[in-house]
């Protein structure tokens, strides 16, 4: 019998000479780990996603069917690398009514909010640069960043969120490009920055000159306590905010914006046409038919109720069954608490036992920009039911149980 003959395309494939950047930059932990989570009976608490069942399916239908019958084939044709004015001013305008005026021209629609930060790091980001940010920060901010070689210096957390008090010295020992936050139910650990926070770091941001990134992709779901002004209402023209529909309406439809001075969205434009030319039209056509009708607001009022509900079953049930020792936030909005166990143990290690155990969560360490946080973890408790949450931290409790 002869040998196999190998597979002649493949050979020449692997010989190809790839960028640097194909070999360092890895992939994403919390895709990989969702990977796993896909086998039956796992109950997942790993993924950033919204509960499908809440996703508003008749509200989505009918505004396709508006884009069809108001905007024809204009719905299908390519559109600007700004996005689609309505849109755009629908945005100024819901932004502006938060305390700080925005133009349509000072809005720019991107494909999701990760595209967002993907711009933040074409236009300000050089080899070595330096990126002041909070640890734990977001996974997907650092895998942005990367790309573009960035170095970093982070700032601790507290239960109000960023330390600015550490701010200042970082700031004039490392010259940072900008500072980032996820100011409002931070992912991964679910804190918000306090209000005197948000003062004391828009005055440095103007002291120093240094621009804000407010990463604000959770700030709609609050829950629970007074809402706080946003940092682009306190910082203005300081402030460039990232904002998304993907977790108050659809992350399936990639629709995110940018609202920043219009020169930096010109910047931004000129990035973004070498990457997509233009944000999906019809999409954009789409979300804008369903907004401008009003639906959000309720839609938004709905997701609260549902998701104030499993964050308190999540935290009873943790309550219950994990053993002494083990800490845990308890955050007034979004999707995500934060976990920490003894010193001792490390998440990663714990993770195999986990899924074997049918039930999933993301290891804190890649989310410390610096290296760090082997204890802590991430859990999620929008997608998972009430019943799935309970039995789900009852297993995760079981695996502590057996370390501590």
């Amino acid at each position: 019998m002869n040998p196999p003959i190998a597979n002649p395309i493949e050979n020449i494939v692997d010989s190809w000479q790839l960028s640097e950047r194909a070999y360092e930059v890895k992939a994403n932990v919390i895709r990989e780990i969702l990977k796993i989570t896909r086998r039956p009976n796992i109950i997942s608490f790993a993924g950033g996603l919204p509960a499908p069942e809440l996703f508003p399916l008749e509200g989505i239908r009918d505004a396709c069917n508006r884009v069809i019958d108001n905007f024809g084939p204009q719905s299908l044709q390519y559109t600007l690398s700004f996005g689609i004015p309505e849109l755009r001013q629908w945005l100024a305008e819901r932004i502006s009514r938060k305390g700080f005026p925005v133009s349509e021209d000072e809005v720019l629609i991107t494909g999701g909010s990760q595209q967002g930060l993907d711009l933040i790091g074409k236009v300000f980001l050089d080899k070595g640069a330096m990126v002041l940010t909070e640890t734990p920060t977001y996974l997907g901010a650092l895998q942005a960043f990367n790309l573009y070689q960035a170095q970093y210096v982070a700032v601790d957390m507290d239960e109000d969120g960023m330390v600015v008090e550490q701010v200042e010295a970082k700031i004039k020992r490392y010259n940072p490009r900008f500072l980032y936050v996820v100011p409002n139910f931070q992912n991964p650990s679910g804190i918000t920055l306090s209000y005197e926070r948000r003062v004391m770091l828009v005055e440095l941001a103007r002291k120093y000159n240094v621009p804000i990134i407010d990463d604000n992709p959770y700030g709609e779901l609050r829950f629970e306590g007074k809402d706080v002004p946003s940092l682009k209402t306190i910082g203005g023209e300081y402030v460039i905010q990232l904002g998304t529909f993907s977790k108050i309406i659809s992350p399936g439809l990639r629709i995110g914006w940018v609202a920043a001075t219009q020169s930096i969205c010109n910047a931004f434009e000129r990035m973004k046409q070498g990457s997509d030319l233009h944000t999906n039209t019809f999409a954009q056509y789409v979300i804008y038919e369903f907004v401008k009708t009003g639906a959000l607001d309720t839609h938004i009022e709905k997701i609260k109720e549902a998701y104030a509900e499993r964050r308190a079953v999540m935290i009873e049930a943790m309550q219950e069954y994990f053993p002494e020792g083990v800490k845990f936030t308890r955050p007034q909005g979004g999707l995500f608490l934060w976990i920490e166990l003894p010193g001792q143990l490390s998440a990663e290690d714990l993770l195999e036992e986990a899924v074997e155990n049918g039930v999933a969560f993301v290891p804190g360490s890649p989310f410390f920009a610096q290296g760090g946080g082997h204890n802590t973890m991430r859990l999620n408790f929008s997608n998972a039911t009430p019943d799935k949450i309970r039995e789900g931290i009852k297993r995760l409790g079981n695996v502590f149980k057996k370390h501590i």
